[in-house]
């Protein structure tokens, strides 16, 4: 069963952060975040998904974008 949980702890690890910092962001607590994505999911077949998809590789993308240099000669 170890090759079960393994992913599955990886996913949850990886793809709750998602959730988190959106629920940061709004100063919100992250399950309700987490409730509204799985809410969205059922009622619009999917498009929670999708929009969650999206807003991970964004969030992805600005990490690796606007990352903080401690000095100038970081460049």
């Amino acid at each position: 069963m170890q090759f079960l949980y393994k992913p599955l702890h990886y996913f949850q690890k990886r793809g709750y952060h998602v959730c988190q910092r959106i629920a940061d962001r709004m100063g919100i607590r992250a399950k309700v975040v987490r409730t509204s994505f799985m809410y969205l999911t059922f009622a619009t077949l999917g498009f929670g998904f999708a929009l969650y998809l999206f807003l991970a590789f964004w969030i992805r993308i600005k990490d690796i974008v606007y990352t903080k240099r401690s000095s100038v000669f970081d460049l």
